[in-house]
């Protein structure tokens, strides 16, 4: 009854979407408000329907309904219950359920807003949310269906289908699979919805600028109407990011947190658009620039979110975050393909009315250097989509060797693979021009901004981080120049924005009277976006720090110990005390090892590292024993163990220096957004403006 119930809310919920999107189109060209209102009213109605099937599906998952495929796929009767509630986003069909009704929830949220002003974005707006709503309709009912329930025939087989097939009985396993034990992490329950709802929010600035395009509005409206859109799906895919990375550090087990995996690129590929389409967009708004760039990019981002959420799930990656092979890739691939054809033919059509109102006139100028930031961005985005899609393209120009002969050695087909080597070198450089932007671009000028202007700003900054740097080589043992660029381009970001802070805080307090700490608070309430932005750059800047220390100066050892043994590295050392194997109440099997750590010769505690073995599943888990310090991070994993009688334990230990300065930065990072997407109180002369303008486009 209750699958039936969600499948139908599922099917109606398609009917609505084909239903409104037609409207919308009919009562557009026909000029009819009427049926582009019906239209609005469809899209509302698809997130209370979504509800329905999510609530039938949790419902399954929490009452042991083993009946039904996914439910067996993904729950067992040991889990808890908020392991089950969690798992509706454990695999393929129901995370795509769940990606909908974040689509639903934030396209009818959009659709809700007073549309008086820009009526003319509404019905285009309506289209394009209740289509990509509907293609992943088409891919849950026609390929990943999560109410397909089992079958026993009389033969004694068990076959699967939504409907009762003809002599068959329905069949109830006992117990389920449960779900993959990398995914019971608190940071995986989080993760993914934060990347969902990165993903669908960012589907509102782009059918804005699809609207903007069809209708011919080439001004920065569209750009004004999404601004905070844009903000918010930012910031919660840089949340599912950095929870993602989180997630790596604590439970795979190889003293990481981010292994440039194909799946962890494909998640980064949407951000790497967004981004500079946050910037641009500003240009935009204060110099009507950028026009041409900020639709591309748009279209890229919603693009490459389609094209991340296919890699994912197309089995087309091999990858820890993957899910099994699917059937669905060749529909994805369409869609993609289809999407990107037609946003690229609109943005053709309206290119010459698109043309910027505003030039460069200086190559210092802050425009000049939010272009080049623009670059750098498309550039790493270059190089992440060709390491993502080499493998692929190897494995499949094995082909050209099965039609010439000749040419088998060349292109023998087997898949090549890439790593974070390629990665690291081939994207280090352009981070680094990227964090010197974030230093030299608050100093130039809109407009005009020469070589001596330029320097009478820089010269300050550039000195504190100078002597920075200098004590770090007096304090430290850090020598390398890679190591010391980037600690120096840290500091000098740092000096850049905090004497921005200091300057307008000063100049605002000897102008109102105020001491230094109201007028810095009254500044950033009066300029959320731009002191939001400048924090998120001190959030960076900290979590380049994290970056550096680990990713430059981690080391690493391991060795089998004997009861009582130690192992040394840097200035920790462990002593292997006892190890001690049992079985849990939630079925699993666990090898928990008590290693003492010392740290030039002081006792520091104990580290408990262990390895989780799940019998539902048959997959092991190895969760490190961690001492975190703002210094650095000391990471134990117990590798491999010998029986109890030989009282003998591999262990594998890390030293990742600054790694907590990634975490803390993050949260930063984090704070800077929501103070730049929180709403400013707009003055009471603009607000009478805005209400007048509303009214005369009523009339």
């Amino acid at each position: 009854m209750i699958a039936n119930l969600g499948y139908g809310a599922l099917v109606i919920t398609l009917l609505v979407c084909l239903f409104g999107t037609g409207a919308a189109i009919y009562g557009e060209v026909k000029k009819q408000p009427r049926w582009v209102d019906s239209a609005r009213n469809a899209m509302l109605l698809t997130f209370p329907l979504l509800t329905v099937a999510s609530i039938a599906i949790i419902t399954l998952l929490v009452t042991n309904a083993f009946e039904v495929d996914y439910v067996q796929s993904v729950t067992s009767r040991s889990m808890p219950t908020y392991l089950r509630v969690t798992a509706l986003w454990g695999g393929q069909p129901g995370s795509l359920v769940f990606w909908s009704w974040l689509m639903a929830l934030f396209a009818s949220a959009a659709t809700l807003r007073d549309w008086r002003r820009d009526r003319e974005f509404l019905p285009w707006v309506v289209v394009v949310s209740l289509v990509t709503l509907a293609f992943f309709l088409v891919l849950i009912i026609g390929f990943e269906n999560p109410f397909v329930r089992y079958w026993a025939t009389p033969s004694g087989s068990v076959v699967t289908a939504m409907f009762q097939p003809n002599g068959t009985t329905l069949y109830t396993p006992f117990d389920g699979r449960g779900l993959n034990p990398l995914l019971r992490h608190p940071g995986m329950i989080i993760h993914p919805p934060m990347l969902y709802l990165g993903f669908v929010s960012l589907v509102i600035p782009f059918a804005f600028g699809i609207a903007a395009l069809i209708t011919g509005r080439t001004d920065d409206r569209w750009i004004r109407l999404t601004r905070r859109w844009t903000l918010w799906a930012w910031l919660f895919l840089s949340l599912g990011l950095i929870l993602g990375g989180r997630w790596a550090y604590d439970v795979l087990g190889w003293g990481g947190y981010w292994g440039w995996d194909p799946v962890e690129v494909a998640a980064l590929l949407p951000w790497l658009t967004a981004t500079p389409f946050l910037h641009s967009a500003m240009i935009q708004e204060k110099r009507n620039m950028f026009k041409h760039w900020n639709m591309l990019l748009i279209i890229l981002t919603y693009v490459l979110m389609i094209m991340g959420t296919f890699l994912t799930r197309s089995g087309v990656l091999s990858s820890v975050h993957a899910f099994a092979q699917s059937a669905i890739g060749p529909i994805f691939f369409a869609y993609i393909v289809l999407t990107l054809i037609v946003s690229l033919a609109l943005l053709s059509w309206r290119w010459d009315g698109l043309k910027s109102e505003g030039t460069l006139t200086s190559w210092l100028s802050r425009e000049a250097l939010f272009l080049i930031n623009n670059v750098l961005f498309i550039a790493i985005l270059i190089v992440c989509l060709w390491g993502l899609f080499y493998p692929i393209l190897t494995e499949a120009l094995g082909v050209v060797g099965q039609w010439f002969p000749t040419l088998a050695h060349i292109f023998t087909g087997q898949k090549a693979t890439v790593g974070p080597i390629f990665y690291e070198r081939a994207t280090g450089p352009l981070w680094a021009a990227l964090l010197l932007l974030m230093g030299v671009a608050p100093l130039s000028a809109w407009r005009a901004s020469t070589a001596r202007t330029l320097g009478k700003a820089i010269w300050l900054p550039t000195a504190v981080s100078l002597v920075g740097i200098a004590a770090v080589l007096v304090l430290s043992d850090v020598r390398g120049l890679t190591a010391l660029l980037a600690l120096w381009l840290c500091m000098f970001v740092t000096a850049v924005t905090l004497f921005d802070f200091y300057r307008s805080a000063v100049a605002r307090s000897r102008a109102h009277g105020t001491n230094f700490l109201v007028s810095l608070w009254q500044l950033a309430g009066r300029n959320r976006r731009r002191y939001g932005g400048y924090v998120i750059h001190l959030g960076v800047v900290l979590m380049a720090v994290g970056i550096i220390g680990i990713e430059i100066f981690q080391t690493e050892t391991q060795a089998s110990l004997k009861l009582g043994e130690t192992l040394s590295l840097g200035r920790y050392s462990i002593r292997y005390d006892s190890l001690a194997e049992f079985d849990t109440d939630d079925n699993r099997n666990v090898a928990r090892a008590v290693v003492t750590v010392f740290k030039d010769g002081e006792q520091l505690g104990e580290l408990y590292p262990r390895r989780d073995f799940f019998y539902e599943s048959g997959q092991p888990m190895t969760i490190p024993g961690v001492r975190s310090s703002v210094e650095d991070d000391f990471y134990v994993l117990l590798v491999n163990w010998q029986p109890i009688s030989t009282q003998t334990a591999t262990f594998k230990i890390y030293l990742n220096p600054l790694v907590n300065w990634l975490w803390f930065g993050a949260a930063i990072f984090i704070l800077g957004t929501f103070v730049a997407a929180w709403p400013e109180r707009e003055p009471a002369p603009v607000r009478e403006s805005r209400r007048a303008a509303a009214a005369e486009a009523i009339a």
